[in-house]
């Protein structure tokens, strides 16, 4: 159990809900009237799920995944009332994750709709050009993908979820409706506090500090510099808030590590298939001001010579200016091929160029990579680079 690995590292654990941070006397208050006292904190509130302000968002059968409470909610429903229809409102990571795993371990148990407002399944990680692909393999998997579309209101039954309403007019049957459009940061009790607040929640500084000298914080909670852009960004995913710890940890013991930003970096699995997206899409670079330069290779997980060879797909987005990568999305249909994401994530914070990547060489062997001659990162580099005239 975490608790006794922390026990046994010599760190106290005691359970209970901190109400107030009394800053004057640098003491933490408990629900039950304990006080700890401190010489630093470090706050990791992380986040909440977000329900919109829909009509019927009370009703039995309306969930959100966010954490071990909800996914126990979530497994007890299935479990006592065992629907049939299941509406997902986002297209987002959670929704998709949980969709594709409900189908694979009850095979036909299950009549499932996605709706989706924006054109695309996952929107935030993928372009429409990797999305396409993605939502005919759903499609083939037997999952229903409405985009474009809007849901105006859950509607019920006897307090029980009957389905939901959508802005065309049209009424889709649901027995339980899985709504996961995003999350917002739990500040509460730091803004009990007085501590500064930023858009996206806690402000700190590179060494995860707030305004506070004695208080510091990361994770969901706290809001960062996206690395690419410098502006102000939520970065609500779990890497960074692992990071963020350590780095706070670091701090405390004397080191000056400052968190470099948020590059969104994030992966998916639907039933074979695996997203991976990191950096800034081309639509979202072009909401930032970038004039990009883009390239998109067809590459395979093994040697084509190889049995059991899967196809991959990746897209690079570069800065046309700066000639820099500032993006990367994967769609493959092998785990593999998919964590060169992370090579992706490594050349945006190294500042490498098209022409830098050219010169790009993998670990080659035959049953796990593609031919040198066509390693796709350097492919879609030295495409970008011909385009950049």
């Amino acid at each position: 159990m975490p608790d006794k690995k922390l026990e046994e590292a010599g760190i106290n654990v005691t359970v209970g809900e901190v109400t107030e941070l009394d800053t004057a006397q640098k003491q933490a208050l408990t629900a039950d009237g304990r006080r700890f006292p401190y010489d630093k904190l470090f706050l990791a509130t992380g986040s909440s799920a977000f329900i919109p302000p829909l009509g019927g968002r009370e009703l039995n059968g309306v969930c959100a995944l966010r954490g071990l409470d909800d996914a126990e909610r979530i497994k007890a429903f299935l479990a006592e009332t065992k629907p049939a229809k299941l509406v997902f409102i986002g297209a987002g990571f959670i929704s998709m994750e949980i969709a594709s795993l409900l189908a694979t371990q009850n095979p036909g148990a299950y009549d499932i709709t996605v709706v989706e407002q924006c054109d695309r399944p996952l929107p935030l990680m993928l372009d429409k050009d990797m999305a396409g692909p993605v939502a005919e393999y759903l499609d083939k998997q037997g999952i229903r993908l409405m985009t474009d579309a809007k849901v105006e209101q859950i509607v019920g039954q006897d307090t029980h979820v009957r389905g939901v309403a959508l802005d065309s007019g049209k009424i889709i049957d649901a027995d339980m409706v899985f709504v996961n459009v995003g999350v917002r940061p739990n500040v509460a009790l730091a803004e009990k506090a007085g501590l500064k607040m930023g858009r996206f929640g806690i402000q700190v500084n590179r060494f995860q500090e707030t305004s506070d000298p004695d208080i510091l914080a990361g994770g969901d909670c706290v809001e960062k510099i996206n690395f690419i852009t410098g502006k102000i960004d939520a970065g609500c995913l779990r890497g960074p808030a692992v990071m963020q710890g350590r780095l706070a940890a670091k701090r405390l013991a004397g080191f000056d590590i400052g968190f470099p930003g948020v590059l969104n970096a994030g992966g998916c699995r639907m039933f074979d298939l695996v997203v991976a997206s990191t950096g800034l899409t081309e639509e979202t670079a072009a909401r930032e001001g970038f004039e990009t330069i883009c390239a998109a290779v067809d590459s395979r997980s093994k040697h084509g010579m190889i049995p059991g060879m899967q196809p991959w797909r990746i897209k690079l987005v570069f800065d046309r200016e700066t000639k820099k990568l500032i993006g990367g999305q994967i769609v493959s249909h092998d785990v593999a091929p998919a964590r060169e994401i992370d090579a992706v994530s490594a050349f945006i914070l190294g500042g490498k160029t098209m022409a830098d990547l050219t010169t790009f060489t993998s670990a080659c062997n035959p049953d796990i990579s593609s031919e040198p001659s066509m390693e796709p990162i350097t492919i879609a580099a030295e495409q970008a680079l011909q385009q950049s005239g």
